[in-house]
């Protein structure tokens, strides 16, 4: 006898494959903190071999930011974050936590210094309040 699909059942079918939204759902709970939009200049560079990237930011958050790049470094480098926004400056040992191919990576910032920590309060803090004001 078939299994029929029925609302109360905790897994859809899409496409032929088995959907799970709680996984969706999990996986965007695994953030810490909220992401903002935030567009800055950014330089990463590989502690092992000093190799350099200039990149962009596009999100930032307490905990990490997202860069925009073409060829970012693999998922587990270890980097030295560098970010200039006006006449800030933020810098952070970090990881790289995931990598997209021609889009960019995800990294995870590990060790902030007290005076790049204040820098990237106020940032998130102008950041948060501009999400505010033009969602309402």
């Amino acid at each position: 006898m078939g299994r029929f699909f029925r609302p109360s059942d905790k897994t859809s079918y899409h496409a032929g494959r088995g959907y799970q939204p709680e996984a969706t759902i999990a996986y965007q709970e695994k953030r810490r903190s909220p992401r903002y939009s935030f567009i800055a200049s950014a330089e990463l560079i590989e502690e092992k071999a000093e190799v350099r990237i200039a990149s962009r930011v596009s999100e930032l958050s307490q905990h990490g930011c997202y860069l925009d790049m073409m060829n970012p470094f693999p998922t587990g480098t270890m980097v030295l974050v560098k970010i200039a926004a006006g006449d800030a400056y933020f810098e952070a040992k970090s990881k790289i936590v995931y990598a997209q191919h021609n889009m960019g990576a995800g990294v995870g910032f590990l060790q902030v210094a007290p005076d790049s920590q204040a820098v990237l309060e106020c940032w998130l803090d102008g950041a948060e309040k501009e999400q505010k004001r033009q969602s309402g």
